[in-house]
């Protein structure tokens, strides 16, 4: 085995603060975002695996901070990325207060299939999209939620509102498989993206190779980091669209180092989400400014540490886990490759 090439445990800890940060609206289920972000000699990264992930999981996600925090990004070949705007499972009399924190955008992706809800909100909210923004592209979100037939009725129905893409309609690469298919059979004109069937796949590519989807929505974070996420869509061979986990601007950093480093981007990506919090760690967050995100840093401020430090039995919390995880990376360290 080679050895090691990650920094020891003990440079990770004392560069790391936990964070938790408000939300302006319950997204996934949270009010509040935890994350630990950590300070090498290149920068900052981000760890912030969502709780319910098991340490396994979470080993790429530690991978990709270090190397953010210990080596430079890639040259881009954009000095900008678009970005769309995110719309939570939220009411249709909501939408238009969300939209309004995004401000003008070229694309608005709306999360659908929430558990505890049924199809006609999904359609109202859709539809309230539409009609607050006629020019814009619409992609849905439904993390997987859908069976396969659930996926076809409802994907029917929401293409009247001209989907760019559906992402993630079905749970596995199998149910991709057969909703992308079904749609073709029936001349429904809505693509389908891989997220989770990317992210949390041993094998990311595998998507690509049983022709499950027509695109690829990549996280920089659960593949390892921006290196590794430009080798899965080189490999590939599909466009990708970049999206975050919810991250704060450490980690919008990295998935705007992707998407500018990306040789073909024909989707606004999903790296607004800045805009559904109430805090950062950055006096300079990375919001989007006029539908788009430029390539620069943002500054972390020890300040905003300190304001949004996590309490300190989640704090406690973070760094068992950054060990256990740091265990884990020491020992296969080529799983963050």
């Amino acid at each position: 085995m080679e050895p090691n090439p990650y920094p020891g445990l003990p440079v990770l800890r004392d560069g790391a603060h936990v964070v938790s940060l408000p939300m302006r609206v319950k997204f996934r289920g949270i009010l509040h975002r935890e994350a630990l972000v950590l300070q090498g000699p290149a920068g900052w990264g981000e760890f912030s695996p969502f709780p319910e992930y098991d340490d396994d999981e979470a080993v790429p996600w530690l991978a990709s901070a270090v190397k953010s925090a210990w080596e430079p990004f890639p040259q881009p070949v954009r000095s900008s990325v678009p970005v769309n705007a995110t719309v939570p499972a939220v009411a249709a009399d909501q939408v238009e207060k969300v939209l309004a924190r995004f401000g003008a955008v070229p694309a608005v992706k709306v999360k659908v299939a929430e558990r505890g809800q049924i199809l006609a909100n999904d359609l109202e909210r859709v539809s309230e999209v539409r009609r607050l923004l006629p020019d814009a592209g619409i992609k849905v979100d439904a993390n997987g939620g859908w069976s396969v037939e659930e996926a076809v009725h409802a994907l029917t129905l929401l293409s009247e509102y001209g989907l760019e893409y559906a992402e993630q309609p079905a749970a596995d690469i199998p149910g991709l498989r057969a909703v992308r298919l079904e749609l073709a059979r029936r001349q429904i004109p809505v693509p389908v993206a891989a997220d989770e069937s990317v992210r949390k796949e041993s094998d990311p590519l595998l998507v690509a190779r049983e022709d499950a989807a027509d695109l690829l929505v990549v996280k920089v974070s659960p593949l390892g980091g921006v290196a590794r996420a430009l080798e899965v869509v080189a490999e590939a061979g599909l466009p990708a669209v970049v999206s975050s986990a919810l991250d704060t601007s450490v980690g919008i950093r990295a998935g705007v180092a992707l998407a500018a480093a990306l040789p073909e981007l024909p989707f606004a990506c999903g790296l607004g989400t800045l805009s559904l919090m109430e805090g950062d760690v950055s006096d300079q967050p990375l919001l989007p400014d006029g539908g788009a995100l430029a390539v620069r840093d943002a500054p972390v401020n020890p300040d905003l540490l300190e304001r949004y430090a996590a309490a300190p039995d989640r704090q406690q919390w973070w760094l068992e886990r950054l060990e256990r995880v740091y265990s884990k990376l020491a020992l296969a360290p080529e799983t963050g490759r």
